[in-house]
């Protein structure tokens, strides 16, 4: 350990000191390696990342390793984000989960059948219905299909249960608003209907199966985690293990008092 905080501390090397612990923390259907190629790639391509803290940037990578996501990809499962923290006068690493990350979530977790996420532009036939009988049927337009008026999710269990939402873009894009710190910048800007589309699938699965992943999105995707490098470079598979997940109350959230508890487990799982 007295060698490493002797090395140098610039990120890229901090990052490249970490394959070890990313190899205990990583599901199997990734490699630590490409991992490492995709976290070192994210760092050349954005200057901001490559300014941001160790502690936020390893905190929002290892997020992403234990959920087995690739993020800052062309596919668009989850997004390490830098900002600039006032506060702390230094930019940070954010972790935000994409759609499509979430989606891969649900159909690992074997709980759905069919879980979609769809666009709706005004010319186009849409009829739907919420209840006992919810459903949906939408049929695009081919041509002229007109302004986009909503984006909307929906699933179905392999239990039978099913459920649907829709959002207009004035309703995301307040919600964005009001809980993303990027708003401004990165998926937000460069990927809106991605992140919608996100936003509506997060809402409707809110009262839906949760497997462990999920629930860990819940409490990690708009959070800015702090990890120490040193103690994160000594860590062992047992330190790596994940915590239990957070309970839900009545209204399919996490409380702020859940939250912020899974948030300081989740830091001292990797090493506050």
């Amino acid at each position: 350990m007295n060698d490493l905080v002797k090395q140098p501390t610039q990120l890229r090397d901090i990052v490249s000191r970490m394959k070890p612990q990313l190899a205990l923390a990583i599901p199997t259907h990734l490699s630590a390696d490409r991992m490492m190629r995709i976290a070192l790639t994210a760092i050349s391509n954005n200057p901001k990342l490559a300014d941001s803290t160790p502690e936020s940037f390893l905190g929002a990578l290892m997020a992403s390793t234990q959920l087995g996501l690739e993020p800052n990809t062309p596919m668009g499962q989850a997004y390490l984000i830098p900002y600039y923290n006032n506060k702390k006068r230094a930019m940070e690493c954010q972790f935000q989960i994409g759609y499509k990350g979430m989606l891969d979530l649900c159909y690992r977790s074997k709980e759905f059948n069919v879980i979609q996420t769809g666009i709706i532009f005004e010319n186009d036939f849409i009829e739907y219905e919420k209840g006992f009988e919810t459903k949906l049927v939408h049929k695009p337009a081919l041509t002229n299909q007109g302004d986009l008026v909503a984006y909307y999710a929906l699933y179905k269990t392999t239990s039978g249960g099913r459920n649907l939402e829709i959002m207009s873009p004035e309703a995301v894009e307040a919600h964005a608003k009001k809980f993303s710190k990027s708003f401004s910048s990165g998926p937000w800007k460069n990927h809106f209907d991605e992140m919608a589309k996100k936003t509506v699938l997060k809402k409707v699965l809110k009262i839906a199966p949760q497997s462990a992943d999920l629930r860990t999105v819940q409490a990690l995707d708009m959070s800015t985690l702090k990890v120490n490098p040193v103690e994160l470079a000594s860590a062992t598979e047992i330190d790596l293990l994940p915590e239990p997940m957070p309970s839900f109350n009545d209204e399919g959230t996490i409380s702020d008092d859940e939250k912020k508890e899974e948030i300081k487990n989740i830091e001292n799982l990797i090493g506050k």
